[in-house]
C-alpha cells in the first residue's frame, strides 16, 4: 500500500487539487462514491467486478487521501480500531453471529 499511497499523493499534488481537498469535502467524497458502489448491487446479487472495483477504489482514493490531509497513519489507525473491534467481539461470543456487540 505504500506505493499506492505516495502515487495518490503525488498525483494530486501534480494537479495542485489539495487546495481543494479540505476533511469536509473529502467525507462527502467518500460518502458520493460510497453510494457509487452501493449502486453496483442496487437492483440484485449480480454485479459487475469492474465497477465494483472501479468504485472501491474510489472510495479507498478518498480515505488516503483524507487520512493524508489530516496527518494520521492508515496502517496505525486500522489496527488501532481492529484491536478496539477484537474487545467488543470476542472470538468466543462473536464467532457465527451478526448481532452487534451490545447484544451478545
Amino acid at each position: 500500500m505504500e506505493k499506492a499511497i505516495r502515487e495518490i499523493i503525488q498525483f494530486n499534488q501534480e494537479r495542485d487539487w489539495d487546495q481543494f481537498h479540505t476533511p469536509e469535502n473529502l467525507a462527502k467524497s467518500i460518502c458520493i462514491e460510497a453510494g457509487e458502489l452501493l449502486e453496483c448491487f442496487q437492483w440484485n446479487q449480480d454485479f459487475d467486478q469492474e465497477s465494483v472495483c472501479e468504485e472501491l477504489a474510489d472510495v479507498m482514493n478518498y480515505c488516503i487521501v483524507l487520512a493524508n490531509r489530516l496527518g494520521v497513519d492508515l496502517e496505525e489507525i486500522l489496527l488501532k480500531k481492529l484491536e478496539k473491534n477484537r474487545q467488543k467481539y470476542p472470538v468466543e461470543k462473536a464467532k457465527g453471529n451478526s448481532r452487534k456487540y451490545t447484544e451478545l
